[in-house]
């Protein structure tokens, strides 16, 4: 497993970029239409003239994987012409091939095939190695890949098969029921031998013994191995041995004669570099009594008497790597073990070594990143950039897997909230998001993944960071707060994100989020509190975010309208009427709405008017109520007396209430708002009909100028709003103090240009 993490020269954690020729290979693998078309029964085929080599051809499927794209059938149709196109190395993860497609691809008589998470290869397909096997080197069939096995998981009738493919030279099957039958003796060029968790039943190593260039058998999690270990001692070329169990909680790994077991094996194999004997008891049950430094202290390594009895002979000649994961005893833990790398659980090396060497056991490899989470959390760790990068690794090769989706998520949490986090490169924080997205996607309905990954998200710059993921981010996060528990944690931290996200967006964004139902979701959040008479965060949140979608987005203001939002308006003010904050987001929302032409006619009733007017007196949360309850009706107002088609109470009577609450405010009161355009307070100014729209209008400039002079001042200057308010002033229509706080924007802003050039 390559590491992929990078500590650069300037001391930042990021990954390589990518080169020319995989930015030429991504655009590619999104715009297909370049190379192909479609056939009439919607295959993808390559278009006349074109050929592709075989480097591009394998680099183009381990690109497509790579940049997440869907690998079917439909595309790997591009390469049913061999003579146009050619593959020699293929290796297939989470693709939804039949054995349509993988008959295309063996006909192009490979050198490796590696499936992994293939669930739509059936045994019914494993003819075709016997077709087109010949040319294979190298088969690697992993995890859900039901090529030479029953897909039924207590399915253990064996599949009559054999390996006809002579010139194999590295073999791995996952979970195979092996047939008595079963012949090795013409895989002559054979040197690596994975059988993890495969089972042997009548099936017996002696045949493995024909294999004069055999060095590598893993046979991680197959047992019985007991009856097996004399033919196992009769592969004297083995210099790698795996016999290594998850877990001896049933009595799996368990052997009767531990020390002289492994006596036997090193006596018999005595080129052995690499051994694995995690999860048994074969390092038996010898105590460590010689003080040491700490085990994190790397010093050199001399080798005397071993705490191992049954690695004696290694002292003077110490294995390269030997794994003692989960080991009886905890061996791991002792002082004298004969071997330069270990994999266990003692300390942060041991932890990371296990991650490097167990990328493709999914269960034990939970178990090793629960470990990294546990030093994460509770002790330092110091090799940051190794432990994010066998995280990623995990979490993006074993997806399905949803206990080590929640392992990863929750130490990925420890690692971004660290102090390390201000050195992470933009290619490491999307990789980290995108890793985070793809766990939370395939497994939505699990609560814990989606609290780990939102919480680890919330420590990210937002929007800024998630921006390149924005789309599927708001949908993991609408399925969070509508389909999770009422009141839970999850939903409230969906929707704190949500409200987040809609807050720093542009329009263009905001359009999106009120496609996908945001507004609709919201509203539906509010009706069931109202039903239950219940006033939460997430009540408080969720007109917040209709607020936030609404601004400057039309059509986001009909959805509200159209889904009864003023009825909810309505009964929230009666049945919380003392919620300070619940007012203020609903008032802001309605600004928003009032800034909509076609939409006011809507807001025209007795009841509506009554409301908003009885507001203007309010004293919630400062000025913002009022301020708002104002603004919505300087809107409706500067449509002129024609639109204003109820009796009471009267428009007059309306706007002299305003103008009273106006002259009420402190033109230095802070505010809770953000406007990003000024165009509609500027579009009241220019309201020369109904002078007392004008008054809202250059108060609003007057008061954010003055409290916010390094924001707002030059927006105003930047929307023309200069040269309108100098209309204004010399207009003979608005009445002195109208013309007086004009004065004071224009000041303000003049000062705001000396502070600027001065700076």
């Amino acid at each position: 497993m390559s590491c992929k993490v990078r500590l650069m020269e300037d001391g930042s954690l990021d990954e390589e970029p990518l080169t020319l020729k995989e930015i030429a290979y991504q655009k590619l693998c999104n715009n297909l239409d370049i190379i192909s078309g479609y056939t009439e029964n919607g295959q993808r085929t390559l278009n006349a003239g074109i050929v592709l080599t075989n480097e591009i051809c394998d680099a183009f499927l381990e690109n497509y994987q790579r940049f997440h794209r869907p690998l079917d059938d439909r595309v790997i149709n591009l390469f049913s012409d061999i003579r146009r196109t050619s593959l020699k190395i293929v290796n297939l993860r989470y693709s939804t091939l039949t054995s349509q497609g993988l008959e295309t691809l063996m006909r192009h008589k490979l050198f490796a095939l590696s499936m992994w998470y293939c669930d739509k290869i059936t045994v019914q397909s494993h003819h075709l190695l016997a077709h087109y096997g010949d040319s294979l080197r190298s088969l690697e069939l992993g995890i859900s890949s039901h090529l030479l096995q029953n897909a039924e998981p207590n399915e253990k009738e064996p599949v009559d098969f054999q390996l006809t493919c002579p010139h194999l030279r590295r073999l791995v099957l996952n979970g195979v029921v092996m047939h008595h039958r079963l012949q090795f003796a013409h895989l002559q060029d054979l040197s690596h031998l994975d059988l993890t968790s495969c089972v042997l039943a009548n099936f017996s190593l002696e045949a493995l013994g024909m294999l004069p260039n055999l060095h590598t058998l893993i046979l991680f999690n197959v047992w019985p191995i007991a009856n097996q270990l004399h033919a196992i001692c009769c592969l004297r070329r083995l210099t790698t041995l795996d016999i290594s169990i998850s877990s001896s909680g049933n009595g799996h790994g368990t052997y009767d004669l531990p020390d002289q077991t492994l006596v036997m094996l090193m006596d018999n194999l005595r080129h052995l570099t690499h051994l694995d004997i995690s999860g048994t008891n074969l390092a038996g049950n010898g105590v460590a009594t010689k003080e040491s430094t700490s085990m994190n202290t790397k010093t050199e390594q001399h080798f005397g008497p071993t705490d191992i009895p049954g690695l004696a002979s290694r002292t003077q000649r110490p294995l390269q790597f030997l794994g003692l994961y989960h080991t009886a005893h905890w061996a791991c833990k002792r002082h004298d073990i004969p071997a330069l790398e270990v994999a266990g659980d003692a300390n942060e090396q041991q932890i990371l070594t296990a991650a490097r060497y167990y990328h493709d056991r999914p269960v034990l490899l939970t178990r090793v990143l629960n470990d990294l989470y546990h030093l994460f959390r509770f002790e330092n760790c110091k090799d940051i950039h190794t432990a994010l990068d066998v995280v990623l690794c995990a979490m993006d090769r074993h997806l399905k897997f949803k206990h080590m989706q929640i392992s990863g998520s929750a130490t990925l949490f420890y690692i971004v909230k660290g102090r390390d986090r201000s050195k992470f490169g933009t290619l490491l924080r999307n990789h980290i998001i995108r890793t985070l997205l793809n766990g939370m996607e395939m497994h939505l309905t699990d609560d814990t993944m989606l609290r780990n990954g939102y919480l680890t998200l919330t420590q990210f710059h937002m929007p800024v960071d998630v921006l390149f993921e924005y789309e599927r981010l708001i949908k993991i996060l609408l399925h969070g707060v509508s389909k999770t528990e009422q009141e839970g944690f999850v939903q409230r931290i969906a929707i704190y994100l949500l409200n987040t996200l809609a807050c720093q967006v542009d329009g263009r964004q905001k359009l999106f989020l009120g496609e996908l139902g945001v507004v609709s979701t919201m509203l539906t959040l509010i009706k069931d509190r109202l039903t239950r008479s219940v006033f939460d965060d997430v009540m408080e949140v969720a007109w917040s975010t209709m607020w936030n979608v609404t601004d400057e987005t039309a059509i986001n203001c009909k959805r509200f309208l159209d889904g009864r939002g003023m009825e909810y308006f309505l009964k929230c003010l009666n049945t919380f009427p003392d919620r300070d904050e619940l007012l203020r987001n609903m008032m802001g929302l309605l600004g928003n709405v009032a800034e909509v032409k076609w939409l006011r006619p809507k807001l025209m009733t007795q009841e509506f008017i009554e409301v908003f007017a009885r507001l203007l007196d309010s004293l919630s949360d400062g000025i913002e109520v009022s301020y708002n309850a104002a603004g919505v009706l300087a809107h409706i107002a500067s449509d002129g007396p024609d639109a204003w088609t109820i009796k009471t109470p009267t428009r007059q009577h309306v706007l002299e209430r305003m103008v009273a609450a106006i002259q009420r405010w402190n033109i230095k009161s802070e505010r809770n708002i953000n406007y990003r355009s000024f165009e509609p307070i500027l579009s009241l100014v220019r309201c020369y009909e109904t002078p007392e729209c004008q008054h809202w209008a250059v108060w609003a400039l007057a008061n954010l100028t003055q409290v916010y002079p390094d924001k707002y001042c030059q927006l105003v200057e930047q929307e023309n709003g200069i040269q309108i308010l100098t209309e204004l002033i010399e207009h003979e229509s608005p009445y002195c103090e109208i013309k007086r706080i004009a004065r004071l924007v224009i000041e303000q802003c003049d000062m705001g240009m000396e502070r600027m050039v001065e700076g």
